[in-house]
């Protein structure tokens, strides 16, 4: 379901992206260090967002080094670490586990299972560390899960599941910032929700898989609806964005909340468009 939440480099200032990429390749290595060596194949754009946007907001300083790794076996990468590269990677086995066990559950794809029993140690390690996080996770899948066996359609309920369990992960502690916090993780779990919903949308109906999109894929609007329907999404959750008083590498967070999104939604429109899913229109 990841990986939208993502940064548009083209738009990108040199130096921006390296950051990016740096806090990136810190947390692949925190997952390594934290959880062993399967951990990083977990990996996401949207955890280095919120690296980056916690970073940002408490003003935390990073460690930096540079190190080999197997993606990049011939040249070191630069890396910055933080705590917060710590909690991002921990929250990362949580969503990665009940995600692959779901997945498990639905699909019976042993490949899944086995991954899951491979983080499984890391997974009971979080979650004896953070039991609110992981009885947050737990109830979004229980709770998606039982929505999806009803093959109920509200757009807005289901994709709230999603917004409900990113808005706890966004909010490690209880402080000035929690509630703008949660409500940024919010929408942005709630636009993650429909986009992956309308990217797996005719995958889903070959299967006769749950999608909440398919009722309304019927209406000749569709596409101008769900844009919208996105376009919502993303301006609620740029305006909870923009009252956090963040100075930090803050054109890297612009990026990804004003474009980078919309790069992903682009490619997935122009993946449909050639596989003659979607109109010219």
């Amino acid at each position: 379901m990841f990986g939208y939440v993502t940064i548009n480099q083209e738009e990108l200032k040199i130096k921006d992206y390296n950051y990016y990429r740096s806090c990136y390749c810190g947390l692949c290595r925190s997952l390594k260090k934290r959880h062993g060596s399967i951990a990083p194949m977990t990996l996401s754009y949207d955890m280095t967002f919120l690296v980056i946007l916690l970073s940002g907001l408490y003003e935390t300083p990073f460690e930096t080094g540079t190190y080999y790794c197997i993606a990049h076996p011939t040249k070191k990468q630069t890396t910055r670490h933080n705590k917060w590269s710590d909690y991002a990677a921990d929250m990362t086995i949580l969503l990665s586990y009940y995600n692959l066990m779901d997945d498990w559950t639905d699909d019976k794809k042993v490949s899944r299972l086995t991954m899951a029993k491979t983080l499984e140690k890391a997974f009971r390690k979080v979650s004896a560390q953070y039991p609110i996080q992981a009885a947050a996770v737990k109830n979004f899948i229980a709770k998606t899960s039982a929505y999806e066996a009803e093959k109920k359609m509200d757009l807005d309920c289901i994709s709230g599941y999603t917004g409900e369990v990113l808005g706890k992960l966004f909010t490690k502690d209880s402080d000035l910032w929690t509630d703008t916090l949660y409500k940024v993780g919010f929408y942005l779990g709630k636009f993650i929700y429909l986009m992956d919903a309308f990217d797996d949308l005719e995958d889903d109906r070959k299967k006769a898989s749950y999608n909440p999109l398919i009722t309304l894929s019927n209406r000749k609007d569709f596409e101008a609806t769900i844009e919208n329907i996105l376009i919502l999404m993303m301006a609620d959750c740029s305006r909870e964005f923009e009252k956090l008083p963040i100075v930090q590498h803050v054109e890297i967070l612009r990026n990804i909340l004003y474009s980078g999104v919309w790069t992903k939604y682009d490619q997935v429109k122009a993946k449909k468009l050639k596989k003659g899913e979607t109109s010219h229109e």
